[in-house]
């Protein structure tokens, strides 16, 4: 059979991917895709969150809204810290979590971020800010990024922060030269390619070779960015950092990362007979966004991951180091859901045809680019109420000016879903508001916290006057 020039999607009897299947009961919400309190009140249907339902929050608030389930956000966060330190204690005296920001970042996240435990790792000046503005303890901040300007290495030096993780040789120098001019001394990690293919979408995988992040380990200039900094006695040389990538579901890769960047740890012993007291294995542990995704829990990944390296260490014949990982979508994803109001709603005719159904809402691809960016898949539900239609296979599309402006690809929503209903899309937590834009000059929603039957407002709605407070013309 011929396949049709525009792909799968148009092609005759198309009835969405192999995984996605017509539900039994339309209205029933499968839970691992969404934060521990949302439920459907048993009455009405409608979605409830920490005891609050969305029509009250879509009253209040209006739509788009990005709505935390508090307890969810502090819990995961919690859960990791706890997996992580419980499966280390034996081998290095157990393990720190960094929160990585670039998830989802606000005063109040960086609150809960240390109130449960954790550190914080931030990529930008900006993200720095935010965690500063939050009081988060220096020695708990850290400091990533492939192009660190002098002014931001210069602020977490003046802030006391606990580490610079290096990205390329060039940054090296600076760092010791800008902390030189400060009379301190710069605790570094050293981020090491260590040319794992994660198997994850090109844009998220970050440990091969022909990409931004760095420093190579298989051309020789991670081993000589350890000379480098040694040599700069500014510097002081914590430990070796690697990351995989993102919307990772097995410890495969992070065994033959670990043996690589474990590798080279013991290689610093044994040449400049210094014992590195840290290594971090990065994030990216992957969560469920619709039912093809089987993340694992906490516990069994920190299980696995400390198995790997302590055979690996042992192996090696070198002391396990203070191990550290950089959870952020798997804290923050499943704890947030968007809040959408439908407008049109239509089917179109297709080529094979088919129809598809196009039921379109009130925000699109400025409060989540993720669809567009990395074809994500999304699921999506009913809110406002309980439905007795049967299923129709739908597209839930943006309101922007742009063909590709898709929240959910594929989703079976009840066929009497029309204008004035509201749609909750689950697992928007990470990568959605922190990279959310004001494309055909949309306001970015606001984001809301629902915690024992409240809500209130953490980042606030923008409004017009927000557009256009910029524009000097």
């Amino acid at each position: 059979m011929r396949a049709h020039e525009a792909g799968a999607l148009h092609a005759e009897g198309y009835l969405g991917p192999s995984w996605l299947r017509p539900p039994d009961d339309v209205n029933e919400l499968v839970p691992a895709l969404w934060a521990r309190t949302v439920r459907r009140g048993s009455q009405c249907g409608k979605l409830k969150v920490a005891e609050v339902d969305v029509v009250a929050i879509a009253a209040e608030f209006g739509t788009p809204a990005y709505v935390i389930d508090e307890a969810d956000f502090r819990a995961r966060a919690r859960g990791y810290a706890t997996a992580f330190d419980e499966a280390f204690a034996h081998l290095c005296g157990g393990a720190d979590v960094y929160y990585a920001g670039k998830a989802f970042l606000c005063t109040e996240v960086a609150r809960w971020v240390v109130e449960e435990g954790l550190s914080l790792d931030t990529c930008t000046g900006g993200e720095l800010a935010v965690a500063l503005r939050a009081q988060v303890p220096p020695a708990r901040l850290g400091l990533h990024g492939n192009n660190k300007s002098d002014a931001e290495i210069g602020r977490a030096l003046d802030a006391g922060i606990g580490r610079i993780v290096v990205d390329a040789p060039s940054e090296i120098d600076r760092v010791a030269d800008l902390a030189r001019a400060r009379g301190v001394r710069a605790p570094v990690l050293l981020r090491v390619t260590v040319g794992v293919e994660a198997h994850t979408h090109s844009y998220i995988a970050t440990a091969h070779e022909d990409q931004k992040f760095g420093l190579s380990l298989s051309s020789g200039q991670a081993h000589a960015a350890v000379a480098q900094v040694l040599a700069r006695p500014e510097l002081e040389l914590r430990g070796l950092h690697s990351h995989i990538g993102s919307q990772i579901f097995d410890v495969q890769g992070f065994e033959v990362a670990a043996r690589r960047v474990l590798g080279l740890h013991a290689a610093v012993a044994a040449e400049h007979g210094v014992q590195l007291p840290e290594l971090d294995l990065g994030g990216g542990f992957g969560i469920a966004y619709t039912t093809q995704h089987d993340p694992l829990a906490p516990a069994e990944l920190a299980a696995g991951l400390a198995q790997i390296v302590g055979k690996e260490c042992a192996d090696l014949g070198v002391d396990v180091p203070r191990i550290s990982v950089e959870p952020g979508r798997a804290i923050a994803g499943p704890s947030t859901f968007t809040l959408y109001t439908v407008g049109t709603v239509k089917d179109v005719d297709l080529d094979g045809g088919g129809v598809r159904r196009y039921v379109a809402v009130d925000g699109g691809m400025s409060d989540n680019i993720r669809t567009a960016l990395y074809d994500a898949d999304y699921s999506a539900t009913l809110a406002n109420r309980r439905s007795q239609a049967p299923p129709v296979l739908s597209r839930v599309v943006g309101k922007h000016c742009e063909s590709g402006d898709i929240v959910v690809k594929d989703e079976f929503l009840p066929s009497d879903v029309g204008p004035g209903d509201l749609v909750a899309v689950p697992g928007t937590g990470a990568y959605c508001r922190s990279m959310a834009s004001q494309y055909n000059h949309v306001p970015r929603p606001p984001v809301l916290a629902a915690r024992d039957g409240e809500v209130r407002v953490l980042l606030r709605r923008e409004t017009e006057d927000d557009l256009l407070a910029l524009d000097v013309g």
